[in-house]
């Protein structure tokens, strides 16, 4: 969080979020979600995992005739301290 490697609406609903907890993030096509620059998902995420993935989202993202919200089901296992010396925080 706070290091602009995912997209901002995702980074805005886990600002709030515990350890363990769960939430539905929906995202409206625009500002919030995926920046046009980045077609690979390479500097903001998250990334697709597989090659499916990854061509259904930019079809999405793409395609004006659908609708282009995201739907992100989140749940935070843990909170990593920010100078990656471990020191997470873990959830049930």
């Amino acid at each position: 969080i706070g290091s602009k490697t995912l997209i901002k609406g995702l980074e805005c609903a886990l600002r709030g979020m515990k350890v363990g907890g769960i939430r539905q993030v929906i995202i409206p096509y625009g500002p919030l979600g995926y920046p046009d620059y980045d077609r690979e998902h390479d500097q903001i995420g998250p990334k697709p995992t597989t090659f499916s993935g990854m061509r259904a989202l930019n079809f999405v993202l793409d395609n004006p005739r659908v609708d282009r919200t995201l739907l992100f089901n989140v749940k935070l296992v843990r909170v990593d301290r920010g100078d990656g010396k471990g020191g997470f925080v873990r959830g049930n």
